[in-house]
């Protein structure tokens, strides 16, 4: 994804990762049945609240909502579509409870909670999960925490076992040496998503500028390191006895379960947890601005950007939505005003607007970034942006405005159902924020009695005349680029004097059982996973079609492999494949890209076209019902391009301008550099974004050249996942059907590598908080059932997983980085090895070490009995995840198209899997980890880790990019 889709607005995403949006509607719902149980017994201490089931085509997540009498409310949606569970624990706390100077804590517990409990062992959470075949991770944002794990329905008892040792024993496991541990992860994780992060510290800004000092929101959810420094172990234990009760949670189960059998476990492990204090819920004054709050800050960056900022109401407030129609209007796709008056006059190379929603506050956000061609300033697109209120006014809003946001709605949540953990998520967050998980229906119905008349109001009453913060963020060293003089200074931020907390302060709660918490609880027989059955077939125009027909969601998801990416361009005009995938998704001969993207937004469809280093893929997301207008469209993108003079200059732009800035990213730099080094002067050893020479050079006619080529329908591949039949599926193809010819697309070209295997080559990034260590090496050509498998199996305990020995020692023991890994890659024609992490700055050299001893040494000594078992289980237990849904069912699919696999493929996989001996594997280790012929990149500060590595007995040499 271009770099000006994510923005510096992304660390908001960061930061709070989940649940902001949806959790948000309010209005009246449709009727749901809602039923009383008879005749049914349920454990002492769990009282039924309701049931809920689905009547006629309403939007409905089925469920069953309890209570245990300690308080903590319990969610069961039952789906036997898969044999999955899925376990999610939404806690009401996030950054929001923390106290002026004690930020970061909920963020903190994030980490600790995985960090075992009384009765798991230290890293043991991440283990039996994944020894489990299951899947797991948390979040934070402002208002909640939530955990949540995916595993085989037979592994349900485990994880309520897990989730309630670390809800009702943790702190006795919560010592000063993890402590000490975690507090370096966050600060990796700060180092990795803000401060090295083009425009990472924007919504920190925004925040200590928008909101009064002392305000729940007016920090960042990750905290301020200074505040971890200064507090101990007794004071994070005292926030988690004061937040994480049962009470204070939602316990949300989802899957193949029995409900009966779920709440007796449930009672058992949660039961006779102490519920916490009583939680109120927060203050929800609106807040306001008595004048524009013009700010700035240097950064990293190569373009400047401009941010707009206006508080408005709160999440579930009765004019949210209509604020949200609004920021479709101004900022929203092709079709917005924003778009119109600066992105497609090539003003700006991304202009938009958006409104965040959080449970006590809601900010709508307008941001943009100059096309340096234009010579426009920071201070005129202020003007330009301010100028477009004005055409609003004048406009006013349409019935297609009204329409296409509502398709998006409706198209949005019925995706949403396509997986257990989707729903589970919705009906937690729907519970944590409105004590009602059929909220679904609230938001549905506000959304759909949103007027012309409510978009005209809001943005009377919330943006017209208002006050907002509009945050510069400018190239170092370039002050006089902001778009006004700064006319305001956030208040400083200080620490606030508290008495240190003793342990014997702290008021504990303990849990009283007849059962031994410490036996960790048997899995049932490995539930019976069902591969997609699929059909084939192949179009008169020799399209090879692989489709499965599934039920669960009324919606077709197709993936449209067409021979032909940047392997296929020629090392002169690398980005000339990038470039044409992107004008197909601009203006066609018969429709403008505004009308385009118009005619998909009403129907909430989705059609992406985008280039690999092989093909030329289209990517279609659609509800059934609306299939064939769909694919109607999308055959009007590919087969009638316009390649208009306007598309391809905004869009060499935008490309350069996205190639510039990757040049401020550590990770875009290793990834620049481990190209060129490992496959040549060749076009595979260039990014496929191109160079700015090399993009800067094409020419419309070859980007048309490259399409006239490639862009043909013989040996493409087509998969499909839809609710329809094999033949209503076909017929809808018709469109596609008049496409004719072959792509001329050939075995891809390498040339031999260019670096020594004695020398560290290191990119510089003076100055830079984080560095990024690639080490690696080319390898074999990616199988399913052969040496690449097997490979791949050699290396799960080595980098492949959480608990592997690389992450466990660079993260876990050593803090010094937010996550590390290994793993072999590849294609039908190549493959390679990896071994990677973006580490501290401080300690580059040492993790450099350390990837070595751990890298040597299992080539050496290989596996231990217990990795051996460790990997069997996980592995062999993860097939009930691998094809929930489409898109998994997609992918999947492709991989048997694409490498022509036998049927039982899966079925030889799962018996190496259980029969690979140690030595096999041992052998593999020996064959392709040898470290002294592999590639070392590092980027980093070169001066300071020069000396470094010679130190290490390397040389050291750095690597000048291609500009």
């Amino acid at each position: 994804m271009k770099y000006w889709k994510i923005l510096a607005l992304s660390s908001l995403l960061v930061a709070c990762s989940e649940g902001d949006k949806t959790q948000n509607k309010a209005a009246d719902p449709k009727p749901v049945e809602k039923q009383a149980v008879t005749g049914s017994t349920l454990p002492d201490g769990v009282t039924l609240i309701e049931k809920v089931s689905s009547k006629g085509d309403e939007i409905v997540i089925p469920y069953e909502k309890y209570q245990l009498d300690n308080g903590l409310t319990v969610v069961i949606h039952k789906d036997q579509s898969d044999p999955l569970a899925h376990v999610d624990v939404t806690y009401h706390v996030g950054s929001a409870r923390e106290e002026l100077g004690k930020s970061g804590f909920a963020h903190f517990f994030e980490h600790m909670m995985f960090q075992g409990s009384e009765h798991v062992g230290d890293e043991q959470h991440f283990k039996i999960v994944s020894e489990s075949g299951g899947t797991l991770n948390g979040t934070t944002n402002f208002d909640r925490t939530n955990y949540f794990q995916t595993v085989p329905v037979n592994q349900l008892e485990k994880m309520l076992w897990l989730e309630a040792d670390r809800m009702g024993f943790l702190l006795n496991a919560v010592t000063q040496e993890k402590f000490e541990v975690q507090r370096e992860t966050v600060k990796n994780e700060r180092g990795q998503n803000y401060d090295n992060r083009p425009y990472g510290l924007v919504f920190e800004k925004i925040l200590e500028s928008m909101y009064p000092k002392g305000h729940p929101y007016s920090w960042p959810t990750i905290g301020f390191i200074e505040d971890l420094n200064r507090v101990n172990v007794n004071d994070l234990k005292k926030f988690f006895l004061r937040w994480y009760g049962p009470n204070n949670a939602t316990l949300t189960i989802g899957g193949a379960v029995d409900v009966n059998e779920t709440l007796k476990l449930v009672d058992k492990y949660f039961g006779s947890i102490p519920r916490g204090p009583e939680v109120g819920m927060p203050d929800k004054s609106l807040v306001s601005l008595d004048a524009d709050r013009y700010i700035s800050y240097e950064d990293n960056v190569n373009l400047p950007m401009v941010a707009f900022s206006y508080p408005t109401v709160y999440a579930r407030h009765k004019d949210e939505a209509a604020l949200d129609v609004l920021a479709e209007i101004l900022g929203q796709g092709k079709t917005s005003l924003f778009y119109k008056n600066l992105v497609k006059p090539r003003l700006a190379v991304n202009a938009s607007a958006s409104h965040y929603c959080f449970e006590i506050s809601c900010l709508f956000v307008m941001q943009a970034l100059p096309n340096p061609m234009s010579g426009k300033s920071l201070g005129e697109l202020d003007a330009i942006m301010r100028e477009s209120f004005n055409e609003f006014e004048k406009r006013g809003v349409s019935d297609d405005d009204l329409q296409k946001v509502k398709a998006k709605l409706e198209a949005d949540l019925v995706f949403g159902l396509q997986s257990v953990r989707g729903k589970v998520s919705q009906l937690a967050a729907y519970e944590t924020f409105t004590n009602d998980p059929n909220y679904i229906q609230k938001d549905v119905a506000r959304y759909s009695s949103v007027s012309k008349d409510d978009v005209m109001r809001v943005y009377n009453q919330y943006i017209k005349g208002n006050h907002a913060v509009i945050l510069s963020v400018v190239p170092k060293g370039k002050p006089e680029m902001v778009a006004k003089k700064n006319t305001y200074t956030p208040p400083a931020r200080s620490f606030v004097e508290t008495t240190e907390t003793k342990a014997s302060d702290l008021d504990i709660r303990v849990a009283n059982d007849d059962f031994d918490r410490s036996v960790q609880p048997k899995a049932g027989a490995n539930p019976l996973v069902s591969l997609p059955e699929f059909w084939r077939t192949e179009t008169n125009n020799k399209i090879r079609v692989l489709g499965s027909q599934t039920g669960e969601t009324p919606t077709t998801t197709i993936l449209l492999e067409i021979p032909g990416g940047h392997y296929h361009s020629s090392k002169d005009n690398a980005g000339v494949a990038t470039l044409m995938a992107s004008m197909l998704n601009e203006t066609t001969t018969e429709r403008s890209n505004e009308d385009m993207s118009l005619e998909l937004q009403k129907l909430g469809s989705r059609v992406n076209v985008f280039s690999t280093d092989t093909s030329t893929n289209v990517y279609i997301n659609a509800l059934t019902k609306n299939l064939d207008k769909t694919l109607a469209l999308a055959a009007e993108k590919i087969l009638k391009p316009a390649f208009t003079e306007e598309d391809f200059n905004r869009l060499k732009q935008q490309q350069i301008q996205s190639i510039k800035q990757g040049k401020k990213n550590p990770s875009t730099l290793a990834m620049q550099a481990w190209l060129d080094l490992l496959y040549g002067d060749v076009v595979a050893g260039i990014p496929d974004s191109g160079t700015v020479t090399t993009v800067s050079d094409i020419t419309l006619d070859e980007v048309k050249a490259f399409y006239d080529a490639h862009v043909k329908p013989e040996d493409a591949k087509l998969i499909v996942v839809s609710d329809l039949s094999q033949k209503k599926v076909m017929d809808s193809m018709a469109p596609l059907m008049s496409w004719q010819g072959k792509s001329k697309a050939t075995a891809a070209e390498f040339a031999a590598a260019k670096f020594a295997p004695e020398t560290v080559y290191i990119v510089n990034k003076d100055e830079a908080a984080q560095s990024v260590i690639r080490i690696g090496k080319h390898g074999i050509a990616r199988d399913f059932t052969g040496e690449f498998f097997k490979a791949g199996l050699m290396n799960f305990n080595l980098g492949g997983a959480f608990n592997s020995r690389i992450n466990l020692n660079l993260r876990e023991d050593k803090g010094y980085t937010y996550g590390a890994r290994s793993y072999f890659w590849g294609d039908q024609n190549m493959g390679g090895y990896t071994a990677t992490a973006s580490v501290r700055a401080d300690v580059t050299a040492e993790s450099f070490v350390e990837f070595l001893n751990e890298i040597t040494g299992f080539q050496k000594d290989g596996i231990s009995d217990e990795e051996l078992k460790f990997m069997r289980q996980a592995v062999g237990q993860r097939d009930a995840l691998k094809y929930e849904t489409p898109r998994q069912k997609l992918g999947f699919m492709s991989n048997v198209l694409s490498y022509d696999l036998p049927d039982n493929f899966v079925d030889t996989q799962t018996k190496i899997i259980k029969t690979i001996t140690k030595d096999e594997l041992n052998q593999l280790a020996k064959k392709h980890l040898e470290f002294n012929s592999m590639l070392k990149l590092v980027v980093g500060d070169f001066e300071t880790l020069k000396p470094k590595f010679e130190e290490l007995g390397y040389k050291v040499e750095e690597v000048e990019l291609a500009e």
